[in-house]
């Protein structure tokens, strides 16, 4: 089969790009849950600008900021051109080993001029538990938003298009990188693979971007139909709305990405995908007339909720049918974690 990754690409819509002057004028941009493209918004983070001198500059300015302590780094053959996906019997095709960060930039640099090098990926660093001061001197205030602030940094490399629950702005710290991305309800398209055994929680989509078997996939065809594109220099930063699939390419021989996670809700109603995993497990495989009635009440009480589910019962006895509160959501996760453990 021949390398269709260029037609993929350019069959693809360009990002929309905004321009502001700060990242505070963000906010009515995130407000319409569509992806963008910021271009030059961390540019001037000294992060960016080692990098921009090189990559061996950039991992001295990141390992001077580092604490004492292990790494986890992904690690996996140059035969696999960069992609972390799995092996044909469905193992990953990365090994997941703990080292210090001196220890896995001196590979790195053993490794940076290759033509195609190793898979050597250190994936979701929690910034401030991993570093002292890196955030302090790059930094982005999201309009005073709670966010999580992660880092990623590797030799090139291929991420399968998956979704997150929270809203992401992924801002290209060192490197170049290309993002593909599609909508929510393009799921059905994009052949998603199991979400027990993924690369890093989350499902993946089994199409390779840059060979994909459209005999095998066919349905990838209106995918592209509406996806996006966009490549990214160093101080650009991009917005991946929540649940938008997005594929992920580190295109320099080392890259560096900077996170900041968000959530639209309050953290204590916990991630729908529990929910999910949990109906895989009591609902699923119920006889078809069963399934038709537990459809129906979710409909009802979740996904509807109309004034009907709770109108005739006195207010001071709704229980959890009233608005979730931190207490009632913490009466149901010990309501959960009793019953669980009980079957």
């Amino acid at each position: 089969m021949t390398d269709n990754s260029t037609d993929i690409f350019e069959q693809l819509s360009a990002l929309p790009v905004v321009e502001v002057a700060t990242a505070a004028e963000l906010e009515p941009h995130f407000a319409l849950n569509k992806p963008f493209v910021v271009r030059g918004l961390v540019r001037s983070w000294p992060l960016v600008q080692a990098g921009l001198k090189s990559g061996k500059t950039a991992r001295d300015y990141l390992e001077g900021k580092a604490f004492d302590r292990l790494f986890t780094v992904s690690m996996g053959s140059e035969a696999f051109n960069g992609r972390i996906f799995y092996r044909e019997d469905m193992s990953m095709n990365i090994q997941t080993k703990k080292a210090k960060l001196p220890f896995i930039f001196d590979h790195i640099d053993s490794v940076e001029n290759k033509t195609v090098p190793p898979i050597i990926y250190l994936s979701s660093i929690n910034i401030q538990n991993f570093f002292e001061g890196l955030n302090e001197d790059n930094h982005l205030d999201l309009n005073g938003r709670t966010v999580m602030e992660s880092i990623w940094m590797g030799t090139k490399s291929r991420i399968a298009a998956h979704n997150d629950f929270p809203d992401n702005l992924a801002c290209v710290a060192v490197g170049r990188r290309r993002f593909t991305l599609f909508p929510p309800e393009e799921f059905k398209n994009l052949y998603v693979g199991p979400i027990d055994n993924t690369p890093a929680g989350r499902a993946i989509s089994l199409v390779d971007f840059h060979d994909p078997d459209f005999e095998k996939f066919p349905k990838f065809k209106h995918a592209l139909k509406n996806g996006f594109t966009a490549e990214l220099e160093p101080g650009d930063a991009i917005h991946i709305p929540s649940m938008w699939w997005h594929h992920v390419e580190g295109l320099s021989p080392f890259n560096v990405l900077v996170n900041y996670w968000w959530r639209e809700t309050p953290r204590y109603l916990g991630g729908p995908q529990n929910a999910l995993n949990h109906a895989l497990m009591t609902i699923r495989d119920l006889p078809a007339n069963e399934k038709v009635h537990w459809k129906d009440l979710f409909d009802h009480y979740v996904f509807e909720n109309n004034d009907d589910v709770k109108d005739h019962i006195p207010e001071h006895g709704r229980g959890v049918l009233n608005p979730m509160t931190p207490q009632s959501a913490r009466k149901i996760r010990s309501f959960l974690i009793k019953m669980l453990s009980n079957e």
